[in-house]
């Protein structure tokens, strides 16, 4: 840490949203509102109901918890930012930001494989599959699946303290550690983080490749039987929509970082750079809600309840 050469980042990204900051503020604070609503109300059906806790359910709620861990990582910095006139983050603050955005992401994907491997047990290996997914192996690919980002992104925001920094704007909304690793100073040497940065890739399209390898058998296993197609639906088809929209907004962001077109409007950058944090948190637990019978039943059974 004794390379810190900046103490303040400035986020100029939101700068274009300045006119309509308290529109912007009321929605985004409603939006942020309804993610924790969705995300603790699921949390909360799987806690307090038995019949829920088995390891389809218990992975699920490891992805609700997620999504609050991200979106808080972002949402309160934002909404104090619009209501202030002063656009800045410390560098420690930065850091962190950093890390919980990345270590949000990647955790995301890891669950999501974790979820596939679950539903490939289930309906691949249906006699095996309560002595495969025990739980002890279930607490181990929990564990797994956060653990796993956290160490990673823990090794590289440490090699990103040591970069010595000679610019401090950021041009985001949030904090990214590939943008500050491109604020070191000329003469810095990154070699350390391009090689952390690549091996993440490595480990996280080995995670791509591993999803599309269980949906592939579970695919060619449901033609051969009604029964498999019938479980399919209702239980890989949510994790399939969730896949799919993780993937189509992180590539969507990861194509705009790597091309970096400058003749695109900053709001249109923003919306981009924030898709990972603004549809999946929210989409998820409705696509599970809805679609999962037992979590769906349980919810209409309280609503009814209540409405007595």
């Amino acid at each position: 840490m004794d390379n810190i050469s900046v103490r303040i980042f400035t986020l100029s990204g939101i700068n274009e949203t300045i006119n309509y900051r308290l529109t912007i503020f009321s929605l985004t604070f409603l939006y942020y509102c309804l993610i924790l609503f969705l995300n603790i109300a699921l949390i909360m059906v799987i806690i307090f109901d038995e019949n829920l806790h088995q390891p389809m359910y218990i992975l699920l709620c490891s992805f609700c918890i997620n999504g609050l861990y991200g979106t808080t990582g972002f949402y309160p910095k934002f909404l104090l930012d619009l209501l202030s006139s002063s656009h800045e983050i410390s560098y420690e603050g930065c850091l962190l930001q950093a890390f919980i955005m990345y270590s949000f992401a990647c955790c995301d994907l890891s669950i999501l494989a974790v979820m596939a491997y679950d539903r490939y047990l289930a309906i691949c290996r249906p006699l095996h599959y309560h002595s495969l997914m025990n739980k002890k192996r279930l607490s181990l690919l929990v564990c797994f699946s956060w653990l796993t980002p956290f160490c990673i992104f823990s090794v590289s925001i440490i090699l990103t303290s040591t970069l010595k920094l000679c610019h401090s704007k950021i041009p985001k909304l949030f904090c990214v550690n590939w943008i500050i690793v491109k604020l070191a100073c000329p003469d810095t040497d990154t070699i350390a983080n391009e090689i952390i940065s690549q091996l993440t890739i490595f480990i996280y399209v080995s995670h791509g490749f591993f999803i599309f390898w269980t949906y592939m058998h579970l695919i060619r296993m449901c033609v051969k039987s009604k029964d498999d197609r019938v479980k399919f639906m209702q239980t890989c088809v949510p994790h399939l929509v969730s896949l799919i929209t993780f993937l189509v907004v992180i590539v969507f962001d990861l194509m705009y970082m790597r091309f970096s077109p400058t003749n695109i409007s900053q709001s249109l950058q923003n919306f981009i750079a924030l898709e990972f944090l603004i549809i999946p948190p929210a989409m998820n637990p409705l696509i599970y809600g809805f679609k999962l019978t037992k979590i769906r039943n349980r919810i209409l059974s309280l609503v009814y309840v209540d409405r007595k």
